[in-house]
This record gives structure tokens, C-alpha cells and sequence, in this order.
């Protein structure tokens, strides 16, 4: 109770500040836990890198890269040389010019971690800077994916940071927030699990176009946003009808009557492709080491309870088997319908088969994201009425993406199921989706060893036509399946919600916060 009571004078005092035209109070879905966007592919901290970093170039509203930090570039015929000039008069937060070092440094340390970074570095023979402001990437062999990865909005963008935070290992966290874009981090502010603080960023360059999607100019409207961490969902939206803040990302539906009623509040779906919701096994570890057993627990998971425990209404949700999403280019219906109705007697038919001897099912059950909180008591129902013995330990989404780090047994602290979910984007292909990722223990958490799976990602990336490309697309989700890497969950869009005051809100995938005014109540 002592606890308790700290955490609400804490709140409290971050929501008695008086209401201003000039600072914008916003409750995101869960608390921001990392601050280095490359380092984490959490939303949180991309939602926190947007606010402070810029990119070489971003998706519009019709989903094409533009440039939005590089004033123009070129490249060779063969497609082999790409030379990139920024714009001038860029500024990072202290000050200092922006220059092609920093580009390169910061694509280098993405090329680490992003899966199509990952991809661009394999096949980059040198990535140097030619001149303060120009930059040249040579690449061993033809990629199709270059623009489209320095403007992808998700999974890790491509943040530009400066040289000497870039050059951080990616194995440790940056501890330099200077950045590059349209508001400033202000660290000796900062408290965790609290409160984040943002002010404009006066150097910052916006560019002249009208902003579209992720693209175009990003004009700073308010000097100061307070990111306010509200873990109740009920406390928030209360806190949102009664002006103490003015933007709340995510509204679970059972509480959306309390703000879709009031005349004083706007509410949206934003992110209009919606979120894929998924779950990966630990292929280290019993049970799931065999693949049998990852087989009856892809049959013994059904979405169609699982959506409709989360999200009430049939028009709340979507039934989707399709590893790369439903309505993308690459959609599939290969052994999709493994994901959408459990089937429990052939759950129980392939553990009997596997020998399954009972071993412990640790599923990490994420509860403070509205939109999964529901998941794990079902799945959990569910792969328990199909024979397995399975132990729920609930915790936070940052907790829980720390926990899914451990490669130890269960008995050590590991895990056997983790849930999560992805913007419907981030999934749309093999190149991008961490979800299909099964490169062994120095790959994605689950670390499953199935080499079929990058040769048909290199296959995809050296394919130019779209028909073949879907049918790699096809076999890569084949492959999946039999082999229980992913399911998916289906899909759903979460409702936003804002004050009357607050205008210029962008729809997106990710929440940003440019552009976006405040009138004075």
C-alpha cells in the first residue's frame, strides 16, 4: 500500500501543472523503458525516437519514400552505387551541422540490428563519406530494398544521431540523446516510469512540404510535451475527460463508451493497417526444443477466442492466418487455418506422438498494454485443454522484453511462449518481419535454427518480380508453420483518443507528435 500511495502522489503531482496552449500532456500504451530506438524495437522507444531524431528519408500517406533529411541522390545503372546529398543547414540539438559522418556512422549501427539493414550491409562492399555533406553506399549486388529501408516508418528506422552516439556498440544502450529532430530530450527530467519531457528543438530544419504521413515538414507547434506514465487504463482515460491530459494512444474498448460519449473528446483509429498480434516458442529449451510438440501448441491456439476475449465485437477485430499480415502484397492462406480455430484433439494427438512428458509451459503474460492483457489467460486456457502444463507469469511489456532475453531454462528464469504484437507493416515481408527470423541463438528470441528460412529471404531479395516474389513469400510461411516459429493472432486497430484542443494529428503507424497544435482552454 505504501508503494501505491507513492506511485499516485507521483502522478499527481505530474498532472497538477496548470493547462497550457504551449505543452502537451500524452499517456502512451505502455511506459518507456529504453531510450535508444536501435538498440530496442519496442514502440515505446520509437515513439521516444521520433520526438528526438530525424531520417534520410520517410513514407508518405501513400506509403512512398520521400526524402526528408537527404536533399537529393542518384543511383548507377547497375544498381550498384547509391550518392546521397543532405540538405543543407541541418542541425543536431547542440548545434552542430549534421554531416555525412554522422549519416554513415548511424547506418552502420542500424545495419546492425534492423533485419533490413542486415540485409543492406551483407551486401555492401564500402559506405564512406565523400564530402561534408555526401555520402556513397557500393553494394556487391543489386538491392531493390535500399530507399525503401531508410524510409520503412517501423521495426528499427534509421535514426540519424551523432557520430559518437552511432559509434556506441550495439550490444550497449547509448547514453547521448543529442539528436536531429524536432524536439529535444530534456534528461535531467527524465524519471522512469513517471514521466519523459520533450521541448522544441530551435536548431531543427523542418522541410517545406505539407507534412503527409511520415513524410514532409515536421513543424514543432508546442514547445513542451509531457509523456505521462499511466499504467490503469481507467486512471488515464479519467484523467483525459477530466483535462488533466490531452492525448491517450490507446483506449481499451470495454472503456471507450467513457470517451466516444463526451463532447469534449475526439476519438480515431490512427494507425489505419492495424496491429498484428503473434506469439514465438523457445526452441532452446523443453518442451518446445521439439518440433512436434511447437506443432500442438500452433493446433491448441485458436484466434478466434483470443480476439474475441480482447476485443468484444467481430467488427473490433480480424481473423487472420497470414504471417505477413492480411491485406498486404504478400498475404497468404498457406496452412493458415492452423491459426484461427483450436483444435485440441489434434493438439493432444501430436503430444501423445511427441512423448511430451509434462515439462512446464512458461507463457509471459504482458499486462499493462490494453490491447493484450486479455491474450495470455486464454492461450493459456486453451494449451492447458489440450494437455500442456502451463505456468502464467504476468509482468509489464518492458519487463517482459527483458525477461524474453534470457536464453536459460525455465527453472533459470527463461521462458517457453512469449506475445507480442507488430504494426501490420512492420510484418508485410520476409525482409522486414522479425517474426519469421530463425538464425539460432544469436538470432530473434525463440532462436530456432531453420536455415530453409534466410535461403528463401536471399531468394526474396535477389527476386524482381512481384508474382514470384509472393510465391517465396508463400513457401517462407509454409516453412513457418511446420516448422512453429510464429502464429499469429489476428488483427486490430487501437482507438485513439484526444482533447478537443489538440489539433493536427497525424494518421500513422507510429504516433507522432509534429505538427500538432494545442489551443488554450
Amino acid at each position: 500500500m505504501k508503494h501505491r500511495s507513492l506511485a499516485l502522489a507521483l502522478m499527481a503531482a505530474v498532472l497538477s501543472g496548470p493547462a497550457s496552449a504551449e505543452t502537451l500532456k500524452i499517456v502512451m500504451e505502455s511506459r518507456l523503458g529504453n531510450l535508444d530506438p536501435i538498440l530496442s524495437a519496442s514502440h515505446q522507444t520509437r515513439e521516444h525516437g521520433y520526438l528526438i531524431y530525424d531520417t534520410l528519408f520517410a513514407e508518405d500517406a501513400q506509403g512512398q519514400a520521400q526524402p526528408q533529411m537527404i536533399d537529393e541522390y542518384s543511383v548507377s545503372e547497375d544498381g550498384k552505387t547509391y550518392r546521397f546529398k543532405l540538405r543543407e543547414g541541418l542541425a543536431f540539438h547542440d548545434g552542430a551541422p549534421v554531416t555525412a559522418k554522422d549519416a554513415v556512422a548511424s547506418i552502420k549501427r542500424w545495419g546492425q540490428r534492423d533485419r533490413m539493414g542486415l540485409a543492406i550491409m551483407k551486401a555492401t562492399d564500402s559506405l564512406e563519406a565523400e564530402d561534408d555533406n555526401t555520402f556513397v553506399l557500393k553494394l556487391n549486388t543489386p538491392l531493390g530494398v535500399v530507399i525503401d529501408a531508410f524510409a520503412k516508418p517501423s521495426g528499427v528506422p534509421l535514426f540519424i544521431m551523432p557520430e559518437a552516439a552511432a559509434a556506441t556498440p550495439i550490444t550497449e544502450a547509448i547514453t547521448n540523446y543529442v539528436g536531429s529532430g524536432p524536439f529535444k530530450f530534456v534528461e535531467g527530467e527524465y524519471s522512469p516510469g513517471v514521466k519523459s519531457i520533450y521541448v522544441k528543438n530551435e536548431n531543427y530544419k523542418p522541410r517545406s512540404e505539407e507534412p503527409s504521413g511520415m513524410a514532409g515538414g515536421k513543424v514543432a507547434k508546442v514547445d513542451r510535451i509531457e509523456r505521462i506514465e499511466i499504467a490503469d487504463p481507467l486512471t488515464a482515460v479519467n484523467s483525459l475527460t477530466e483535462g488533466e491530459i490531452d492525448f491517450m494512444q490507446n483506449v481499451p474498448l470495454d472503456l471507450a463508451p467513457l470517451v466516444e460519449g463526451n463532447e469534449a473528446i475526439t476519438t480515431a483509429h490512427l494507425d489505419k493497417a492495424g496491429y498484428q498480434y503473434g506469439y514465438r516458442l523457445n526452441f532452446l529449451h523443453p518442451p518446445f526444443d521439439n518440433k512436434l510438440i511447437r506443432q500442438a501448441a500452433l493446433y491448441a491456439v485458436g484466434q478466434k477466442e483470443i480476439l474475441q476475449a480482447q476485443f468484444g465485437d467481430a467488427d473490433n477485430y480480424q481473423a487472420c492466418g497470414a504471417i505477413f499480415g492480411c491485406g498486404t502484397t504478400y498475404e497468404s492462406d498457406v496452412m493458415a487455418d492452423i491459426a484461427i480455430e483450436a483444435q485440441p484433439e489434434k493438439a493432444k494427438a501430436l503430444l501423445a506422438e511427441a512423448g511430451y512428458k509434462g515439462e512446464t509451459v512458461l507463457l509471459l503474460h504482458v499486462t499493462d498494454n490494453p490491447a493484450m492483457a486479455a491474450v495470455g489467460p486464454v492461450m493459456a486456457q486453451q494449451l492447458r485443454a489440450a494437455g500442456f502444463n502451463v505456468e502464467m507469469q504476468a509482468m509489464d511489456f518492458m519487463t517482459m522484453l527483458s525477461r524474453r532475453a534470457s536464453q536459460e531454462a525455465v527453472e533459470k528464469g527463461g521462458w517457453s511462449i512469449f506475445i507480442t504484437s507488430w504494426q501490420v507493416p512492420e510484418v508485410s515481408d520476409p525482409v522486414r518481419s522479425y517474426m519469421i527470423v530463425s538464425e539460432g541463438t544469436k538470432g530473434y528470441a525463440g532462436w530456432g535454427d531453420v536455415p530453409a528460412i534466410d535461403q528463401n529471404i536471399q531468394a526474396f531479395l535477389a527476386e524482381t518480380d512481384v508474382a514470384k516474389r509472393k510465391e517465396i513469400a508463400a513457401e517462407i510461411q509454409k516453412v513457418v508453420y511446420e516448422e512453429g516459429i510464429y502464429a499469429p493472432l489476428g488483427q486490430s486497430s487501437r482507438l485513439n483518443a484526444w482533447t478537443n484542443g489538440v489539433d493536427g494529428l497525424i494518421p500513422n503507424g507510429p504516433t507522432v507528435f509534429w505538427n500538432v497544435t494545442k489551443s488554450a482552454e
